[in-house]
């Protein structure tokens, strides 16, 4: 397991499936976290585990695309740990629809979440990192390959995909490393509704018409993403930026 021993991470959307995975892996590899999630309960209950395992935690309370709050998070978290060096931009919504049948409001809120989260909280995170920092933003297993009545979902997840790419060069010179992870279908909260609407509402149904995708023959599981988040965060990622990896069981090998 790689190493953060002394670092302090800052997760978002940590209340659950990915990001909770994340949050009790980085504190198990020696982090402090700060679990940020819109939803108080599921940021506490993040948190709880973690102190509860004898880790160092700290519930947050924020919507991402919220400028003030995220930066007063960001405040609580140098007041509790005295720095950030790491940031995980896990928080996203997926909502499905066709680019006709998807309505503005819709789009926005796609855009938003997914990639102005993404800006907010690298905005207000970065002017408290230092040389060896790290970023790692989460695209989507969509933003390589098309994927039907996504087309909101998969437009964001390509724009985080370029814009790691930029923030990688711009930060380069401060010492940060930014990157990406792409995941497939994993089994989370928010792929559930996913599944049972490719299956008809029978959840059984929704996996077998989606397991074929992935030549490794299963969806994903938390914990293999966040494991690959784990890598790009710590040391042994040193001479990594700007990259974004697919954790997609083989999907985009095809």
């Amino acid at each position: 397991m790689a190493s953060l021993d002394g670092r302090v991470a800052l997760i978002t959307g940590a209340g659950s499936g990915i990001g909770r995975c994340a949050a009790q892996l980085f504190s198990r590899a020696g982090a402090a976290v700060a679990a940020l999630d819109q939803e108080a309960d599921g940021a506490r209950r993040t948190a709880d585990a973690i102190l509860a395992a004898g880790g160092r935690a700290t519930a947050l309370v924020a919507d991402v695309r919220d400028t003030a709050a995220i930066t007063a998070a960001v405040g609580t978290v140098l007041d509790a740990f005295g720095g950030v060096d790491v940031l995980y931009n896990n928080a996203g919504v997926s909502l499905g629809g066709t680019v006709l049948t998807t309505s503005d409001d819709e789009w926005e809120r796609c855009w938003s979440v997914n990639v102005m989260g993404t800006v907010v909280c690298s905005r207000a995170v970065v002017p408290h990192l230092g040389p060896g920092a790290a970023i790692v933003n989460t695209a989507s297993v969509a933003a390589h390959v098309g994927v039907r009545e996504l087309a909101a979902y998969t437009a964001a997840k390509g724009a985080i995909v370029a814009l790691t790419r930029s923030m990688a060069v711009d930060l380069a010179p401060l010492g940060v490393r930014v990157n990406a992870v792409s995941p497939g279908t994993v089994v989370t909260p928010m792929s559930e509704r996913l599944i049972l609407a490719r299956g008809g509402g029978d959840r059984a149904a929704g996996i077998a018409a989606t397991v074929p995708q992935y030549p490794i023959g299963r969806l994903g599981e938390p914990e293999e993403i966040a494991n690959v988040a784990l890598f790009l965060a710590g040391p042994g990622a040193s001479f990594v930026t700007g990259v974004t990896v697919a954790a997609d069981g083989g999907m985009t090998a095809q």
